[in-house]
């Protein structure tokens, strides 16, 4: 599988720390629908950091998790609500070209 280019801020693409995934999700539980986020070889850091601040009205850190999340471990769960809301989540993010669903949370 790809990876998602690696951030050009910082302290460059071969030092950068895992973030704390314990406290990665501002997302509930509970709430029927969840959007997922695959990882690819086009998009960078920046780019998906965006998208999912747009798209999902995080904070900037819940945002890097995710995209971390992403990078590393293929995909992210990076929104939770009902089906429309998930539903326009998912059009937002899929604008920059990468991969995304709408599944059930189950």
């Amino acid at each position: 599988m790809g990876r998602l280019i690696r951030p050009t801020w910082g302290t460059g693409p071969d030092t950068i720390e895992a973030p704390d995934l314990l406290e990665s999700s501002g997302t509930q539980p509970g709430r029927g629908w969840i959007v997922i986020v695959f990882n690819n070889e086009k998009n960078t850091y920046d780019e998906v950091i965006e998208i999912l601040l747009r798209a999902t009205g995080c904070d900037i850190q819940e945002a890097y998790i995710e995209t971390w999340e992403i990078d590393h471990l293929g995909q992210s769960v990076v929104h939770q609500a009902d089906r429309p809301e998930c539903d326009r989540a998912a059009k937002v993010i899929a604008t920059i070209g990468i991969r995304v669903e709408v599944q059930r949370d189950e």
